[in-house]
C-alpha cells in the first residue's frame, strides 16, 4: 500500500444516494435534529431511547456484561446492572452529539469539550516534539480527536464501516478541521511518517490485536492481551506520550477532557512491563469514567494458558 491507498478519501460521491441507504440518511438526519436541542433537553430523551437499544442489541449488552463481570468481579450483579444501564445512555447521548461535530464552530466546540491540562501539550510542543496521546475506546473519543486537533495538528487512522454513508459520515467528522484518515491496514509505519512531520494522533491500546505480537499483562481484574510498541513508536518518532481521559459531565452538560503529564519512558524495560505500563493508563482513564467505555468490544477474545474463555455463545431467544 502506498500513496493516497493509506489514507480514506472523504469527498462526496453520488454513490451515497443508492436507494439502499436511505434509511441510513433519514437516521443521520434525525442526529442532525436532536443535535439541534439543547442537552437538558437532549438528556431525557436519551433515556428513553436507551430502552429501546437495551432491546435490540442484546448481544451486545451480553458482551458488556461479561466484560464487567471479568473486570470487576468484586461488584454486585446489581451494580453491574446499574453500570450497563447508564453506560446504554451514555451511548446515545454522544450517538446524538456526534452530528454537532460536523457544523459546530471552533468557539462552540470549545465550549462543549472543556480541555484541563493543556500546560502538558504547550511542554511538549515547546520542546518540538509530536505527541501520542493515549486513549482507550472511550464514547467521547470523536468530540476528544476534534478538540485537541484546535491545538495541535493531528491525524487520524480508522477501519472501514460496512455501511458506505455511516462510513463517509464518521469520515467527514474525523477530517472536519484537517489531517489525514489513515485505514488500519497502512499500519505502524503511516503513524511514524506522521511522528516525523509534526503531526500527532491517538493510540487506542485496548483492542485485542490476538496472541501473535501481544503480551499478557494484568487489566482490572483479570489479564489481557496487549500490543507493546508505544515506547519504540515514540521513541522513533522523537514523540511524547500523554494520558488522555475523557467523560460527558450530565451536570454541567458538556465532556470534559484532561490530558494529563507525560509518562516516563524509561520505566520500560521489556515488552512485559509496557503493556504493563499501557494497561495501567487505559485502566486509570477509564475508572475516571467506567460508564462512558465502550464495554461491548471484545478486548478479551485472546486468553491466557489456563485461563476460561470471556465471552460464551450468544443465543437468540426463540
Amino acid at each position: 500500500m502506498s500513496g493516497k491507498n493509506k489514507t480514506f478519501c472523504c469527498k462526496f460521491h453520488f454513490g451515497l444516494c443508492h436507494p439502499k441507504l436511505w434509511p441510513t440518511w433519514i437516521g443521520i438526519s434525525v442526529l442532525f435534529l436532536f443535535g439541534l436541542l439543547p442537552a437538558a433537553i437532549l438528556q431525557p430523551i436519551a433515556c428513553a431511547v436507551s430502552r429501546l437499544v437495551k432491546k435490540l442489541a442484546k448481544k451486545q449488552l451480553r458482551i458488556a456484561k461479561q466484560n464487567l463481570e471479568t473486570c470487576f468481579p468484586e461488584k454486585s450483579a446489581e451494580e453491574i446492572d446499574s453500570l450497563l444501564a447508564t453506560n446504554i445512555e451514555q451511548f446515545v447521548m454522544t450517538l446524538v452529539a456526534q452530528a454537532e461535530l460536523l457544523c459546530c464552530s471552533e468557539r462552540t466546540l470549545r465550549r462543549r469539550v472543556k480541555l484541563s491540562g493543556v500546560e502538558n501539550i504547550h511542554k511538549a510542543r515547546a520542546q518540538g516534539k509530536p505527541i501520542m496521546f493515549i486513549l482507550p475506546h472511550v464514547w467521547g473519543v470523536e468530540h476528544a480527536g476534534l478538540r485537541l486537533n484546535l491545538e495541535l495538528p493531528m491525524v487520524a487512522m480508522a477501519k472501514a464501516h460496512r455501511n458506505p454513508l455511516f462510513h463517509w459520515f464518521s469520515l467527514k467528522i474525523r477530517s472536519s478541521r484537517g489531517g489525514n484518515v489513515y485505514k488500519r491496514e497502512a499500519g505502524i509505519r503511516a503513524l511514524l511518517g506522521e511522528l516525523k512531520k509534526g503531526n500527532s494522533f491517538f493510540y487506542l491500546p485496548d483492542e485485542d490485536l490476538g496472541t501473535k505480537q501481544s503480551v499478557f499483562a494484568p487489566f482490572f481484574g483479570t489479564m489481557k492481551a496487549t500490543l507493546p510498541v508505544v515506547s519504540r513508536l515514540a521513541k522513533a518518532g522523537n514523540a511524547e506520550v500523554l494520558p488522555v481521559k475523557i467523560g460527558y459531565d450530565r451536570k454541567e452538560h458538556c465532556f470534559k477532557l484532561c490530558v494529563m503529564e507525560a509518562y516516563d519512558l524509561s520505566c520500560v524495560e521489556c515488552k512485559y512491563t509496557e503493556a504493563e505500563a499501557l494497561n495501567k493508563m487505559v485502566e486509570d482513564s477509564i475508572r475516571a469514567y467506567p460508564e462512558q467505555y465502550m464495554w461491548f468490544l471484545k478486548m478479551l477474545k485472546s486468553r491466557p494458558e489456563g485461563f476460561k474463555p470471556v465471552y460464551t455463545k450468544f443465543k437468540k431467544a426463540t
